[in-house]
């Protein structure tokens, strides 16, 4: 083989190194460190591997911290509903509940998420 091609091959293949290593080293793998369109995106896949019964320990690590959360102890039961933004609504730099999808938790296990967690949550 033509050694000219053999070096432009090398070549190759070292920038593609370099390329996937500046990847694995700089694109934010942690749900905290995304922009939020990246965040919205990765909380839609993630939402979707929830099950019920995961503990709040579970769900931080899959998921993050909320962007907005709420918590209250009602006939000797702690409630927690977690919001995590998975759409967008309006470009105003303000993540609202209409933009999250809520995760409800009872004694920190997870007994709902979705439109109705909210409103179960409200009604304890």
């Amino acid at each position: 083989m033509n050694k000219k091609i053999v070096t432009r091959i090398g070549i190759g293949v070292a920038l593609y190194g370099v390329f996937v290593a500046a990847v694995l080293l700089f694109y934010p793998d942690n749900a905290q460190d995304m922009d939020w369109k990246d965040r919205e995106e990765y909380n839609k896949v993630q939402v979707t591997k929830l099950e019920l019964g995961q503990t709040k320990q579970q769900i931080l690590a899959l998921l993050g911290g909320p962007d907005i959360s709420e918590a209250k102890k009602t006939d000797g039961e702690m409630y927690q509903v977690m919001f995590f933004r998975t759409q967008h609504v309006k470009s105003d730099g303000i993540t609202t509940q209409d933009e999250c999808t809520a995760l409800l938790l009872q004694n920190d296990e997870l007994i709902a998420w979705g439109d109705s967690a909210y409103q179960d949550y409200l009604t304890l």
